[in-house]
């Protein structure tokens, strides 16, 4: 591999360089969004910690982390790895969730009472907060710059918790200068550019146009070109991520993703989407497709990775679902078999309920999910070591590194000192055995979104909006062109970021049965995991949702909902003391 020729050369560069790469913060401040981020630059001291916990034989510092959902491990030769572990005097390991769910795999390690240094517990935050595996890091924050300003005075409030102090850090969302958003990294429903190319590129808004669209495609085309039947929409309904099938209706009726609820703006009160009309006409017409054989009829066994798999032979022509939850795998697949130059790309369609009503799958701005993040546990004997590591990630010469990767390795220079990739380079970032054995982004641990501090560059490749456009498949620019889009956000239009309670989702993810309404909330997961797919798959719709409210309504749904509006009252309060 070309990599390993330059590598020895690299890593010689990265040692001189260690000696003046800086982990504080500099002068430089940019404000957006409300937001006063200062990111660190590399000519401040060294990030190494004097202390020998942890440290290798070669004075590397070696931290273990877990987080709490799926991921790819790396090689542990990774070579962008050892790079940023030359310069900063440390690096991790890190360990991802198979086979099991969140609060399972938090449980596992409470009960062992032993924990890696890091760790994000996702839905099992709490579980770690309640077990105090967790450390406390007020007293440490502001000893190291990049993370104290990576968050307002105000965000760094509403991460503490019930006992005053703040345990975790919420990594993402956070965007650094100009917002450069060209992916749209969360829900849609999802539709490949073969089918809107096929129709001649209508204009799709509404749910029924939706399906409706791939009804006709598939009774044109319903094979691929070598005889595969297509699978005209799928539904991912696994363990948490059966959000792909229930959450819709909230952004059907044109609000954004609150989670688990509807915030009314106006009236500001909370509104129970699952048992709005809109809800209902939801999953009749979700019954209606699945008796026309439309809906994939193992919709509702297949696991997450029978899902991506389908995903990644480019057989699916539409679905509901995240962004992050399938893309970074599907694409990478897609393009290494060829099948993104036969339009099995995905799209998002601006779709509501019905005409008039305007979207919000996409906002502006980014968010700050309170209920979980990276944080450091008890079982750690370097604490100022992790925060130190976490602190020099931050660096934008290390930034760059992680998701850049190495100068004409990875991306190129401009005469403006625009990066770019060629098509080489961008072939080689989509391969999965190149990545685990030369890319290292450390996704878990914090990062930014937006514009570099040189003013002219994004935070990561997929944001600059012309690598971004050149490193579409044809078919895909085609696409965007037709719609007279130049990002995926253009295909959905962008809204003004909620308002101050904004996500919702961020306190009843962390909810417990200790109270009514947190009771009610687990019983209402229960009951919509066991009912909804019965819903779908009814012979008799009308039957079926009757007693599926009636279920529902058993749970006492009120008791959530009084929750929840108790919360947003106290955030609107909150707020106020800022404004």
């Amino acid at each position: 591999m070309r990599t390993k020729k330059i590598l020895s050369v690299l890593l010689a560069t990265a040692v001189m360089s260690a000696m003046l790469t800086g982990c504080g913060g500099s002068d430089t401040t940019s404000t957006n969004a409300g937001t006063d981020n200062n990111v660190g630059t590399s000519d401040s001291s060294s990030g190494k910690n004097n202390s020998s916990e942890g440290s290798s034989a070669g004075g590397i510092k070696e931290f273990t982390a877990f987080f709490a959902v799926p991921g790819s491990e790396i090689n542990d030769d990774n070579e962008i790895q050892q790079i940023i572990a030359e310069k900063i005097g440390a690096k991790v390991k890190e360990t991802w969730l198979t086979g099991q769910t969140a609060q399972e795999a938090v449980g596992t390690l409470i009960a062992g009472g032993e924990y890696p240094d890091f760790i994000d517990g996702g839905d099992g935050s709490a579980q770690l907060y309640d077990a105090g595996a967790l450390v406390a890091l007020d007293d440490y924050i502001d000893n190291y710059p990049n993370i104290k300003n990576f968050l307002t005075e105000e965000e760094w409030d509403k991460l503490r918790q019930e006992d005053g102090h703040i345990y975790w850090i919420n990594q993402f969302g956070n965007i650094y200068g100009e917002e450069k958003a060209t992916t749209h990294n969360d829900e849609a429903f999802w539709i490949q550019t073969r089918v809107l190319e096929w129709a001649g590129y209508p204009q799709i808004h509404t749910m029924d146009q939706y399906f409706d669209l791939i009804e006709r495609y598939n009774e044109a085309n319903p094979t691929m070109e070598d005889g595969t039947a297509n699978i005209q929409y799928t539904i991912l309904c696994d363990d948490w991520r059966y959000f792909c099938l229930e959450n819709a209706p909230q952004f059907l009726d044109g609000y954004p993703n609150d989670g688990s609820c509807i915030v009314d703006p106006d009236t500001l009160t909370i509104v129970d989407y699952n048992t709005t009309p809109t809800a209902k006409k939801y999953f009749q017409k979700l019954n209606e497709e699945f008796k026309k054989g439309v809906v994939d009829p193992e919709s509702f066994t297949q696991t997450y990775d029978e899902y991506i798999s389908k995903l990644s032979t480019g057989r699916v022509l539409g679905m509901i679902d995240q962004w992050w939850d399938f893309a970074y795998t599907v694409n990478d697949s897609l393009k290494q078999q060829g099948l993104d130059l036969k339009g099995c790309n995905y799209v998002p369609l601006p779709i509501t309920i019905e005409e008039g009503i305007k979207n919000q799958w996409h906002n502006s701005g980014g968010v700050l999910n309170v209920a979980s993040g990276i944080a450091i546990t008890t079982s750690c004997k370097d604490v100022e070591g992790a925060l130190q590591f976490i602190n020099d990630l931050l660096d934008q010469e290390i930034h760059d590194l992680r998701f850049w990767g190495v100068k004409d390795v990875d991306y190129s220079v401009d005469e403006n000192g625009e990066f770019f990739r060629t098509e080489d380079m961008r072939m080689q970032s989509s391969d999965t055995a190149y990545k685990a054995s030369h890319a290292c982004t450390y996704s878990y641990f914090l990062q930014y979104g937006g514009t570099s501090t040189d003013g002219i560059n994004a935070m990561k490749p997929e944001n600059q909006p012309k690598e971004f456009y050149d490193s579409l498949s044809k078919n895909v620019q085609q696409c965007f062109d037709a719609y007279n889009a130049e990002t995926y956000v253009d295909m959905l239009g962008t809204s003004e970021a909620p308002g101050p309670w904004y996500p919702m989702y961020s306190y009843s993810n962390n909810m417990t049965t200790a109270t009514e309404g947190g009771t009610a909330w687990a019983k209402i997961g229960e009951i919509k995991h066991e009912y909804l797919p019965r819903v779908v798959m009814a012979n008799d719709f009308e039957s079926a949702w009757e007693e599926y409210m009636g279920v529902y309504n058993g749970c006492n749904p009120q008791a959530f909902i009084d929750e929840m509006q108790a919360e947003l009252d106290r955030r609107m309060e909150e707020a106020a003391k800022y404004n």
